[in-house]
């Protein structure tokens, strides 16, 4: 089953996500609760929405730690506070939820938004929510496959009739409401056979990149379009989620990141105990020019987006630009430059 395809070329989108971290502030050594990040993560999709940006995306978390457990929720809260902004998941762990339900939240989320939804399922990289709802890590790949099959026959066909292994069989159901071409991208986190899995169900893919070297997902991206291909599809779309800044200068947006970026990477990145530690020396290599980090001026984000499009043929880049807690007035400034000062010329540079 592909993803429904629209007339004429894609447009290439800009966007920003957040996991709604808890972190304690590197420099105040304040914890800020879960009513607070509630509403700065709400602040923050209304200021997107005001300066342009095309996307806004809420990460699922199941730990204290965060506080996206029901990204449909706060994404809902979002829709009533916006008026053009996409809203998606980023992504939903499909492996341990009911794509029943996950469908009926999002069409909800679609007739909410007036068509402004979306969800990318995923495996999930953070693994707390398997044994939370019941399920064996053993079953890691396949209780996605079977999933993501349920939530593309559920968005294709109602009443539906369906058998599987991870939940009880459906008979003519009627799973409501329905929301006519609710777009589903596929997360990958640069598995190669999560690629071509994609690439074959002719959906769109959205990959992640944490650190490394800005040409990381090469082969990735290459399999993904070759599968598609030899299954008969166009290649739906490529977007990638990275972490960055952006600041007045360079100077500035690396001071304003790093702290927040380590700190959370230390507190918030791990299964179980002690976190990755990164020192000022590797940030600093992470950002610079070939590498993944999208940190740095207007004219440096400017540049390095568009390496990423020459790169690998983007349709869409998301960017956590607060990861770690980074105060919310420099998180909506960011916001807003990135909106503002590098979007526009992002746009302009690839249409032309």
């Amino acid at each position: 089953m592909a993803e429904p395809q629209t007339a004429g070329p894609r447009p290439f989108e800009l966007g920003v996500m957040t996991f709604g971290e808890l972190t304690r502030d590197p420099v105040s050594g304040k914890l800020p609760s879960p009513r607070q990040r509630v509403r700065e993560t709400i602040e923050q999709a209304q200021v997107a929405d005001q300066v342009g940006l095309d996307v806004f995306g809420v990460g699922e978390h199941h730990r204290t730690d965060f506080v996206g457990s029901a990204p449909s929720i706060l994404l809902a809260a979002a829709a009533e506070r916006t008026e053009r902004i996409r809203l998606t998941s980023a992504v939903t762990v499909l492996s341990s939820e009911d794509p029943v339900r996950v469908w009926e939240q999002f069409a909800t989320l679609d007739l909410l938004s007036e068509g402004r939804a979306e969800i990318i399922a995923g495996r999930g990289s953070y693994t707390e929510s398997f044994p939370l709802f019941g399920y064996d890590l053993a079953d890691y790949a396949e209780l996605f496959r079977e999933k993501l099959d349920l939530l593309l026959a559920i968005r294709e066909q109602n009443p539906l009739t369906w058998k599987g292994k991870f939940r009880a069989p459906l008979d003519e159901a009627d799973i409501a409401p329905r929301a006519d071409g609710l777009p589903i991208w596929v997360g990958v986190g640069g598995s190669a056979a999560s690629a071509v899995s994609t690439g074959r169900r002719g959906l769109p893919m959205a990959l992640a990149l944490l650190l490394g070297p800005l040409t990381q997902h090469e082969q990735t991206a290459e399999l993904y379009r070759q599968a598609a291909r030899e299954a008969g599809h166009e290649p739906a779309a490529i977007s990638i989620n990275v972490h960055g800044y952006a600041g007045r200068t360079s100077q500035e947006a690396r001071e304003t990141m790093y702290p927040y970026f380590a700190q959370g990477m230390l507190e918030n990145n791990h299964q179980r105990g002690e976190g990755m530690r990164i020192s000022r020396a590797a940030f600093e290599a992470q950002a610079s020019p070939g590498s993944g980090l999208l940190v740095g001026s207007s004219a440096e984000l400017i540049e390095k987006l568009l390496a990423y499009h020459e790169f690998y043929g983007l349709n869409r880049v998301l960017v956590q630009l607060g990861f770690g807690g980074v105060p919310q007035k420099e998180h909506l400034a960011a916001i807003e430059r990135f909106g503002a000062e590098v979007a526009p010329v992002v746009r302009r540079e690839i249409a032309a």
